[in-house]
């Protein structure tokens, strides 16, 4: 039977397996991106918010970012050729293995956000415009009296 290191790949396992991505890490992944006859590296970074069957050969990540106020998630297996390196950028101190709830958390945030916006626009509007005795009331100078 072959063992991990009897097994031809592209991809350097014993550095891939020395990574230790865990929930709540930031990660930046480098993809290939084929294009023509030509292959650019692609950056994801993102948080990660789940990792699944630790370091097996079928193991993978979800990593989590917001572009343009949208979540977008991708899930990477973690031995993928396509993948060129992974840098990890900060190490997360979180005390759940899944981070699903962040989906969650960001929308309502959003909500709150988009809702507190709509609050302030219909105040300004539902102050009627000063007339013009209380602008020169209010742009007169006090008299000084000695």
């Amino acid at each position: 039977m072959a063992t991990k290191r009897d097994i031809i790949s592209s991809v350097d396992l014993n550095e891939r397996e020395a990574l230790s991505i865990g929930a709540g890490d930031t990660v930046k992944v480098w993809v290939k991106i084929q294009e023509k006859k030509r292959v650019r590296l692609q950056a994801f970074e993102g948080l990660v918010i789940a990792t699944k069957h630790g370091n097996e050969s079928g193991s993978s990540f979800t990593v989590r970012k917001v572009s343009d106020g949208i979540g977008v998630e991708r899930i990477f297996p973690l031995y993928s050729p396509v993948i060129d390196h992974i840098d990890v950028l900060r190490k997360g101190d979180v005390r759940r293995a899944k981070l699903y709830y962040i989906r969650k958390k960001t929308a309502k945030e959003t909500r709150a956000k988009i809702k507190q916006i709509m609050a302030l626009g219909r105040k300004a509007t539902l102050v009627p415009p000063a007339t013009e005795a209380e602008k020169e009331e209010t742009e007169a100078p006090a008299e000084v009296t000695e």
